[in-house]
């Protein structure tokens, strides 16, 4: 773990507001903490590397000491003070599961249910080994007994008998319910007095959370059961004898576990594991689990879930009533160490400062948190050029792949090899930094940038060019909608705004069909469909559902969200491709790598031929500081049975992009290996599209660059080169409210 590291509470705030920064550090270190305003988050020297400018009075309250505090991962369920539980002498547990992983590493052992009590050695814990035994543990000892098969569904019961001092472990595979036995003689319990119960793990002065895998309705009965009984038991048939019984099928939206025993023993999960999730009862004849949910009955725990690292304030701001709305930044120092965090200032509520708004995408920063590119781990060349390119331009020194105990992103996937699903932004985001370099580019001129810090291209080409703008964020946009967005003339987006909800969707349509003016200026936007968590700010969901490029697919069955029912995966598959949106939509990626963009043979004398005033020649954007090209790595382009306006006008397309770079098509245009769903070759559909088209009959209008590399050309030569030309004919002329000439 870096050795200073903060997060602040939330993204986005208005001026007024507090900011809140939790922080872990040297133990007792002197706190320095100031406030800048960013004006490049690029670390490139031949950009002029990182510039902020001090904002002048921020008075950064210090509300706490540093303390070099661990990340609590894991995730697990917890009942707490269960009286009954502690009365109970003879009893039986019942849980049904499937490990996805043995322990290893942090413990030898994995806890599936626990109520023991570390000090005292009251109580007991239900475990599994890195043999994949299962077993029991008292204070006075236990033992292990059959062995689980990984990735299977088994029941497990626990069968203690006080008077005999007698404990019998049952294993039964749900497939064939055949079942084994194994019964521990002279086995020492007792009950501890309100003990909380925890599932999928132990406490021991610290929760330990380290079940990787699913379980399904853990339960407790009174008195020692037989094997006869528990088959009985566990198929609900011994209400009387009933203790507890968590059914997981109920309220999979929330954090909530129900129990629906005589004592309503209801708990929590801590660190937001996987819901919605098939159980031992999925059939297969439903793949929405609103409309089945006793087949989803099961919670999919992992031993590095974390949705908040619980860190203490360390230091707080009050904004000042006046702020500017901007891109700001904690520079935060203690112990000869340095951290950086970014936050974004929105304008109050309901009051626009700026006739421009920058759409930015925290929503899509959060989903790539702390990505740890494959790269890292499996080139050691990579991570050497990595290291070498951030130290030569004294970029941002840490790097997500060295440090997994923060939480990855979802591109990467658990310890067990599932997807993780759930990204959150309650703790350091290291890839969210001034100076983070995304990738080491061979040529070290380019800058290997993506999200927040290429989007600081952007910012810096409003201000060199003399537009005010105000800044809003993904987390308004669904929140408020339209009426965020109704007092601004234009609305444009950074370089890959790739994550919305349908709130934002719908205010961006409602936007643009009422007159405004819309830029998309980046590649491989409006592309997957996410959803919120109902209870908590700032954590967010992805189902990779069938479709997309993606790092790690979901299991059939599971792709409809735990936090709205709602089916997931990409907004094409949900009947809103991006074509619908902005007339482009992701069609190839490539390396890192930007080439140019050609005039098509008609576009000057189109109704959007204004836009290319100033361009010399039919070839423009050729250089840049991603990739060294304006239409690089992502491309979006047009498609008229996906969505594109008819009337859209096609002002330039890119080229240049070969095979060997190597380029490839995204799956959902593809229907085997040779043919695609238009019906075109692969180097016909690689390309991006540059477009424009009039919307509410001459009112508004939609300007789209199809290219995730395009605001990295803005500052090239001082920002005076052909696609900062062209860029500040679109945004001049659309800040004037005069209609354009509609042919729609």
């Amino acid at each position: 773990m870096p050795p200073l590291a903060a997060y602040a509470d939330r993204l986005s705030a208005r001026p007024g507001d507090v900011l809140r920064f939790h922080a872990r550090g040297p133990q007792d270190a002197e706190v320095s903490a100031r406030i800048v305003r960013v004006r490049c988050a690029d670390p490139n020297p031949d950009i002029g590397g990182v510039q902020c400018e001090e904002v002048t009075g921020a008075q950064v309250e210090i509300t706490g000491a540093l303390a070099p505090h661990q990340v609590p991962l894991g995730s697990y369920g917890l009942v707490a003070n269960c009286r009954p539980l502690g009365r109970a002498r003879s009893f039986t547990v019942i849980v049904t599961l499937n490990c996805t992983k043995r322990p290893s590493g942090r413990s030898s052992h994995a806890p599936v249910l626990s109520w023991l009590d570390a000090v005292s050695g009251a109580g007991l814990a239900l475990l599994i080994n890195a043999d994949g035994a299962v077993g029991f543990a008292t204070g006075n000892g236990g033992g292990f007994g059959p062995t689980l098969a990984e990735r299977a569904w088994t029941r497990v019961a626990f069968a203690f008998d006080a008077e005999r001092q007698r404990a019998e472990l049952i294993v039964t595979d749900v497939r064939d319910q055949n079942a084994t036995a194994q019964a521990f003689e002279d086995v020492s319990y007792s009950a501890p007095a309100d003990p909380d119960f925890h599932i999928a793990a132990m406490a021991d002065g610290h929760v330990f959370a380290g079940f990787n895998g699913a379980i399904e309705q853990p339960m407790i009965f009174d008195g020692a059961l037989d094997a006869d009984d528990v088959v009985r038991a566990a198929a609900g048939e011994m209400p009387e004898r009933l203790i507890a019984a968590w059914d997981f099928s109920q309220e999979i939206a929330s954090s909530r576990i129900v129990d629906v025993g005589p004592h309503a023993l209801h708990g929590q999960l801590i660190n937001t594991p996987t819901r919605a999730v098939r159980g031992a009862r999925w059939t297969g004849c439903e793949m929405a689990w609103r409309h089945a949910p006793d087949e989803y009955a099961a919670i999919h725990f992992h031993e590095d879930d974390i949705d908040d690292c619980r860190w203490p304030v360390v230091a707080a701001w009050r904004m000042p009533a006046d702020l500017a709305s901007g891109q700001y930044a904690l520079m935060l120092e203690a112990g000869g160490h340095s951290e950086n965090v970014p936050f974004f200032v929105v304008p109050p509520k309901g009051r626009a400062t700026a006739k421009i708004a920058v759409l930015v995408s925290t929503f899509t920063y959060t989903v790539y948190g702390n990505h740890a590119r494959p790269e890292w781990v499996a080139d050691a060349a990579w991570q050497a050029a990595w290291r070498d390119q951030t130290e030569r331009w004294g970029a941002y020194p840490h790097n997500p792949g060295d440090h997994a105990d923060l939480g990855l992103s979802t591109y990467n996937t658990h310890t067990d090899g599932s997807g993780i699903s759930i990204a959150s932004w309650h703790r350091p985001m290291l890839n969210l930094r001034l100076g983070y370099l995304t990738y080491p580019y061979p040529d070290i001129r380019a800058s290997g940038l993506r999200h927040y810090q290429a989007d600081t291209h952007l910012t810096m080409w409003l201000e060199a060019k003399g537009f005010d703008y105000d800044i809003i964020t993904d987390a308004e946009l669904h929140a408020e909608g339209i009426a965020l967005l109704g007092s601004y003339d234009v609305l444009m987006t950074g370089s890959h705004p790739e994550y919305h909800t349908r709130e934002m969707l719908d205010a961006l349509v409602a936007y643009r069909d009422g007159g405004g003016r819309f830029c998309y200026l980046g590649g491989n936007g409006f592309y997957w469909k996410i959803a919120l968590s109902p209870e908590r700010d700032g954590v967010i969901e992805i189902r990779r559902a069938e479709g997309g490029i993606r790092a790690w697919a979901s299991e059939p069955g599971e792709y409809y969200n735990q936090f709205d029912g709602a089916y997931g995966g990409l907004w094409r598959r949900n009947g809103r491709p991006p074509q619908h949106l902005t007339g482009v939509g992701f069609t190839g990626q490539g390396n890192f790598v930007g080439s140019h963009y050609r005039i098509t043979r008609d576009a000057r004398a189109s109704r959007g031929g204004w836009i290319l005033d100033g361009i010399d020649g039919d070839v423009f954007g050729g250089h840049g500081f991603s990739g060294h090209g304006a239409a690089g790595f992502e491309l979006d382009r047009a498609d008229k049975a996906l969505g594109t306006p008819h009337h859209a006008v096609i002002l330039a397309q890119s080229e240049g992009h070969e095979p060997d770079a190597p380029w490839v098509l995204v799956p959902e245009e593809r229907l085997t290996h040779l043919t695609t769903l238009p019906g075109d070759s692969d180097a016909d559909l690689i390309r991006a599209d540059m477009l424009f088209f009039e919307t509410a009959g001459g009112a508004g209008a939609v300007f789209s660059t199809g290219s995730i590399t395009f605001c990295g050309s803005l500052p090239t030569n001082g920002f005076d080169n052909d696609v900062s030309r062209l860029l500040a004919n679109v945004v001049t002329r659309f800040c004037d409210p005069s209609p354009f000439d509609d042919e729609g």
